[in-house]
């Protein structure tokens, strides 16, 4: 058995009856969820559905927000959001190296930064970066740490197709090289389809899809089919064949 086969037999994160709300609102209701270690996991639902609210508990970066359940997740998360929020101020290493210390951390840094394409461009001003760049360095920023858990909040949102379309790549690689667990969100579907292992859909507060994505003879064109019927999306595209599902 693969070493990150094995891995997979242990939950990195579990949730059982998670419960947030706002304003009286229930927004995640009761929530079980298992993530294993290792595993790429993409998370799609509609505009307010909860998948940020879900994302930010597992952080534990949702201090304040009304809710119960239980909670287990790594003690090494890293968070990567839309914007790359690197400090204006800061030149890309230092932005990487944020809060970390230590003999060797310059040396990680840059490892990191090499690691995402950007080798060479250590001392440049994040204003100096295209949004790809921008992203790479926030994910150099995530990996420096070591991370467990990997958790994406639409990272490429804001990005235009082509450049998006190489920073999934990118993404499935890191993830290949390190093997930490990945919840990512996102609204595009056929993302979620290229990169993820395993693809769930929230709705009502509750998992109500989760879709295993066979990465060796799996069609997408099925897998898109299934998922935006349960996003409630049905049009005469559904079932089109799609990408590959290897970026």
């Amino acid at each position: 058995m693969a070493p990150h086969t094995q891995q997979l037999t242990r939950p990195a994160v579990r949730l059982r009856g998670l419960t947030r709300s706002f304003e009286g609102r229930t927004v995640l209701d009761g929530l079980d969820l298992d993530l294993p270690a290792g595993q790429f996991t993409a998370l799609l639902g509609h505009s307010g559905s909860g998948k940020s609210t879900l994302l930010r508990a597992i952080a534990g970066i949702d201090h304040g927000v009304a809710g119960s359940g239980t909670l287990t997740a790594p003690e090494r998360v890293s968070v990567v959001f839309q914007d790359s929020r690197l400090l204006p101020w800061r030149r890309v290493l230092p932005n990487v190296l944020l809060g970390l210390d230590g003999k060797d951390a310059e040396e990680r840094g840059r490892a990191a930064l090499a690691e995402v394409g950007l080798a060479g461009r250590e001392r440049a001003w994040p204003s100096e970066l295209s949004g790809g760049e921008a992203q790479r360095a926030a994910l150099a920023r995530s990996l420096v740490r070591e991370p467990e858990l990997l958790l994406a909040d639409e990272p490429f949102g804001a990005l235009d197709a082509l450049t998006r379309i190489k920073m999934h790549g990118l993404l499935r690689q890191l993830w290949e090289r390190h093997r930490p667990s990945v919840l990512l969100v996102t609204h595009d579907v056929d993302e979620a389809i290229v990169l993820a292992d395993r693809v769930l859909v929230l709705s009502r507060g509750r998992i109500e899809v989760d879709l295993a994505v066979e990465r060796e003879g799996g069609s997408h064109g099925e897998y898109r089919a299934r998922l935006l019927h349960a996003l409630g999306v049905t049009d005469a595209g559904a079932a089109a064949p799609g990408p590959p599902l290897r970026p």
